[in-house]
């Protein structure tokens, strides 16, 4: 009996194994396999839509996007003095002063230096805003009253349209004058003088982005969080409200433990999706200010260096390998 169970298990395990053939075969040509290609392209100096000839640069493209100097900087020199150009070109990052002195921080790629800062600033207040207004809406949507279809249908309204259109919207809700709604509106309440230049001030830029964001994904956001909720059992709420807790105490002892899972989901979407931002920032701000992904289509399609794009490709892939795999480590989503 134990022999016929044992070989029945065999067979059912290799008929397990030649279906998956299949899903695995597809993963392999339509992201294993282009992975490779990229990976490859970034260790040479490939030229896109050229002739030239593709050499084995190394780490070369890695080393030269990571490449930092310090140098001081005398009062009466200018930074392209100071900055080393031989054998790569050092443009200025930034400056700080100590005792006294002043100091420059030069690197080969600075705008790719800004693109992470910008992308990692973007992606922390962008996602916490919409999980923090998601988590509002999704109470308040979850609760009974009338019109709450309707209510649902609403709320995604900002998510459905696609990206680039909802920036053009926004682009002309920000526009720099009166003519812009936002401007206007500002200028009723007496905030401002109807000038205010949402998108070319350095200042109010990373803000806008954040705030068209939060707009258009906030309502994915309430969505994965009420789907959470609808799964918290109703019987634990009234089995609470007999023992004496109050709701702020449901919803730290019951809403919020059981909300884990899907909120780990929606934070890891969300996350993943903002580290990768792209649409947002080339139609709004274009190249005033660069994420990741945006200076990657400018050194592809603008700079035409493939090799550099690739290794660029690379770095974001291992970011947000990086901050998937710390969400899935703090929210315990391996123990699910």
């Amino acid at each position: 009996m134990s022999q016929i169970s044992n070989n029945l298990f065999k067979k059912e395990q290799s008929l397990a194994y030649k279906m998956l053939i299949p899903t695995i075969l597809i993963l392999v040509i339509i992201a294993i396999y282009p992975l490779g290609q990229v990976v490859y392209t970034s260790f040479t100096n490939r030229v896109f839509a050229g002739v030239e000839e593709t050499e084995f640069v190394g780490l070369d493209n890695y080393t030269s996007l990571f490449s930092l100097t310090i140098k001081e900087l005398p009062k009466d020199k200018y930074a392209f003095e100071v900055l080393p150009r031989e054998p790569k070109r050092y443009k200025e990052l930034t400056t700080f002063s100590i005792f006294n002195k002043q100091y420059i921080i030069g690197s080969v790629h600075p705008n790719f230096i800004e693109a992470i800062i910008n992308t990692i600033i973007f992606t922390f207040f962008a996602v916490f805003l919409e999980t923090l207004f998601g988590f509002i809406i999704a109470l308040v949507v979850n609760s009974k009253f009338i019109g709450r279809g309707v209510m649902r249908a609403i709320m995604l309204l900002p998510w459905a349209v696609i990206t680039v259109v909802s920036a053009r919207i926004w682009e002309w809700i920000l526009f720099p004058s009166r003519i812009g709604f936002l401007n206007m509106f500002l200028s009723k309440l007496g905030i401002g003088n109807g000038q205010i230049s949402f998108l070319t001030d350095s200042g109010l830029q990373l803000p806008s982005l954040i705030m068209v964001d939060v707009w258009k994904t906030t309502p994915f956001m309430a969505l994965l969080i009420l789907a959470g909720l609808q799964l918290v059992p109703n019987e634990l709420y009234e089995a609470a409200r007999v023992d004496g807790a109050g709701r702020v105490k449901q919803f730290f002892s019951i809403t919020l433990p059981l909300l884990k899972p899907s909120l780990a989901v929606a934070l890891i979407f969300r996350t993943l999706a903002s580290l990768r931002v792209f649409g947002l920032f080339q139609v709004l701000v274009g190249q005033q200010r660069y994420s990741m992904s945006s200076y990657n289509y400018y050194q592809l399609i603008g700079n035409r260096a493939m090799g550099l794009a690739s290794a660029i490709s690379v770095v974001i892939f291992i970011i947000i390998f990086i901050f998937a795999v710390m969400y899935m480590k703090t929210l315990g989503v391996e123990d699910e």
